[in-house]
């Protein structure tokens, strides 16, 4: 697989791929390469997104001194070598195998250590894990879009655990019972009939993907979000249909409701068409099963058993957590930003939610993403 050409990119940002690196050859974006011994910054990106998403911050990391790199992660763009069959083994999604991508990508490109880990979306997994386990390597964390607030927790004595939210198949027969029928996202994406249906979309990918961005960020006027009272099918009905999604409809079907005008896409300058277009033609080449995967190694919970070999540890590098003041994520999982910042993280700096930003912060509100973070990387040297 080609790097994406030097055409769709910003000026001082190159592509390359990494050869053999955890069974994969990793394609990835850097900037500030051309200068040797750059400390590194690591950017992850989430679903269904790509390296290409970083494409407003790597710029200002470069200028700013550092060697910004953000990797299709595994299931992602031109990144190849997992299995894109649903039947296929998911063993290669365990998130303790992404960081061991993640860092796969740092060594080969001669860095021992990161000066900050920036994760957005589910990305943000696999840096507070990278964060948590390896904190000799990553330095500080930044989590964009996606509170983490902990591993998974370990019965102690003779009291069986509380169940954590998104756990227990009870709520799911309770969504499906409301007066409006609804299912979680993150099951139904979890299903066969999931990337078929955004693959081969009846409004075509470009056109869902212009739907699914415009309906998750701070343009759908709608997303004005608040906290949760609780992890019941009442509670979590409140929010978008992008998370709660009506019981019959696919994900296709559902943001479709949502299109934006053609006025409003002529007017969209932080993500035009031209742009989208390079995320619409690679998900047209693979799919989306990749990143499916990731939700299906969450919901099934196969990932639980070796992340419980954490429970109890905190992350106690720098942190910080940037999101839209529009986002969603933030209250998804009711109470999880609260345990990021009282138990999970012991040095959270701040929590920051910009001003007419959605999901897509950093795409939508790039200048003030980079000042916070060349902020936060100057401030917790």
């Amino acid at each position: 697989m080609e790097p994406l050409p030097t055409s769709v990119l910003p000026a001082g940002v190159r592509a390359r791929v990494l050869r053999g690196i955890n069974g994969l050859d990793i394609h990835l974006l850097e900037a500030g390469h051309e200068q040797p011994n750059r400390p590194a910054v690591l950017l992850l990106h989430g679903f269904p997104e790509l390296a290409y998403s970083w494409r407003k911050i790597l710029p200002a990391l470069a200028a700013a001194g550092y060697h910004a790199i953000a990797p299709d992660q595994r299931g992602y763009g031109r990144t190849t070598g997992w299995d894109a069959d649903y039947d296929g083994d998911l063993a290669g999604f365990r998130f303790m195998n992404l960081l061991r991508d993640a860092v796969g990508v740092l060594f080969a490109l001669g860095h021992r250590t990161a000066e900050a880990v920036v994760g957005h979306d589910f990305g943000a997994s696999v840096a507070a894990y990278a964060a948590l386990v390896r904190p000799d390597i990553f330095k500080r964390l930044v989590l964009m879009s996606a509170p983490f607030s902990g591993p998974p927790a370990v019965s102690f004595g003779e009291t069986p655990p509380t169940p954590s939210a998104n756990e227990g198949p009870d709520i799911h027969a309770a969504l499906a019972a409301l007066s409006r029928p609804r299912k979680h996202y993150q099951w139904y994406y979890s299903t066969r009939p999931a990337n078929q249906n955004m693959w081969k979309a009846r409004q075509g990918v470009h056109d869902f993907l212009r739907a699914y961005y415009h309906h998750k960020s701070a343009d759908w006027k709608a997303n004005t979000p608040f906290e949760l009272e609780g992890w019941t099918a009442e509670e979590v009905a409140k929010m978008p249909t992008y998370y709660i999604m009506d019981l019959a409809d696919g994900m296709a079907e559902t943001v479709a409701k949502e299109m934006p005008s053609a006025a409003e896409i002529a007017g969209n300058t932080w993500l035009p068409d031209s742009e989208l277009k390079v995320y619409s033609e690679e998900y047209q080449r693979t799919g989306f099963q990749g990143g499916l995967n990731w939700y299906r190694v969450r919901t099934s919970g196969r990932a639980n058993g070796e992340l419980e070999v954490f429970s109890g540890r905190t992350i106690d590098v720098p942190a910080t957590f940037v999101s839209g003041r529009s986002d969603w994520g933030i209250y998804q999982s009711p109470g999880a930003i609260e345990k990021m910042q009282k138990s999970a993280c012991t040095r959270m700096r701040e929590i920051h939610l910009i001003d007419g930003a959605g999901h897509w912060v950093q795409q939508e509100k790039p200048d003030e993403v980079n000042r916070l973070l060349l902020g936060f990387l100057k401030a917790s040297r």
